[in-house]
């Protein structure tokens, strides 16, 4: 089949050839006059399916994006030409639950102000470094999809209790990993350690919030991979200044804004990088050494990205045998 693929870079593009050997395959920056023959097409979230690029392509068969989301794809115009369309459903679930215990381990254990010392003031001294284990620590995980599960399985690994919050829970899944479901109150109540990876949307807008953020367990982190707008940050710095919370470990911000996709972020850059250089130079979390914050990276990793286009040669060949997979429309 004659497969299109736009915006790859040229690792893809070697790895695709590689991995498609056999198929007819062609790389595109823009859909021009030479694309008619296309069945197939590939495409990132910066190359959006309108209608009008549909008319390019009289014998396409299948789009397939490299995103798990798919708002950049006409999909009634391309149910009207008998087009299926797939993504990539998940890709980083390990990745985003491994970089959720890079930031407890960090904090735990003192390990960016020990490394700091060294560097900075040449001092290999342990005085005011002391950290704690997290076995037989209670984790506090809010969210119980793809990554919080993957969450629960690393902190059983570490020998720590996990109790989970989530509307809608799966109590096979707590029967499975060993951990239990109780209410967001409760969760705050007894955990050492709060770690949140549910999405953002209306009701989930500060979830932990000046009203209940209270209730955490004195000297509690907080971790929060998922996104900014989950925590009241006034609440956070509150909670942090007070002594109330020991840390928090931060991949994202409330400034960030609304953040639909991390692919958006691999291929147009963070939306408001600017207003954000411009927030953290004044940002009271930076200023304190219980916090980490890093930008937005727990999803960037080799093989999450390797993993975007495995599933999409996936897709593809699946598609090719008839049992299309991954189909949103």
């Amino acid at each position: 089949m004659k497969i299109g693929f736009f915006e790859t870079e040229d690792w893809e593009k070697l790895y695709l050839e590689t991995k498609l050997a056999g198929q007819e395959l062609h790389f595109f920056n823009v859909a021009g006059n030479n694309n008619f023959d296309i069945e197939i097409l590939s495409n990132f979230i910066g190359y959006p399916v309108t209608k009008e690029v549909l008319s390019r392509f009289p014998k396409l068969k299948y789009v397939t994006t490299r995103s798990t989301g798919y708002d950049h794809i006409d999909l009634a115009a391309c149910a009207e030409r008998g087009i299926m369309v797939s993504n990539v459903p998940t890709y980083g679930e390990n990745t985003v639950a491994e970089f959720t215990f890079a930031l407890l381990l960090a904090l735990s254990r003192k390990i960016f102000p020990a490394v700091k010392r060294v560097r900075e003031q040449g001092l290999f001294a342990t005085d005011g470094l002391q950290g704690f284990d997290l076995q037989n620590k209670t984790l506090g995980v809010i969210g119980t999809g793809h990554i919080g599960t993957y969450v629960v399985k690393i902190a059983k690994g570490f020998g720590m209790n996990v109790s989970a919050y989530d509307p809608y829970p799966k109590p096979e899944l707590a029967a499975q990993f060993g951990f239990s479901y109780c209410g967001l109150e409760e969760l705050l109540k007894i955990s050492d350690i709060v770690s949140l990876h549910v999405p953002y949307m209306p009701a989930t807008h500060h979830l932990l919030n000046s009203q209940n953020i209270g209730l955490c367990k004195p000297r509690a982190l907080i971790i929060n991979t998922a996104r900014g707008g989950l925590i009241e940050t006034s609440a956070l710095i509150g909670a942090l200044k007070s002594g109330r919370l020991g840390g928090a470990g931060l991949d994202v911000l409330e400034e960030e804004g609304f953040v639909k996709d991390e692919v958006h972020m691999m291929a147009e850059g963070h939306p408001g990088e600017q207003m954000l250089k411009t927030a953290l130079a004044d940002h009271a979390l930076m200023q304190m050494d219980n916090v980490l914050i890093t930008p937005h990276n727990a999803f960037n990793s080799h093989e999450a990205l390797i993993r975007i286009l495995e599933t999409t040669i996936a897709n593809i060949e699946s598609f090719a045998l008839g049992k299309a997979v991954n189909v949103v429309k």
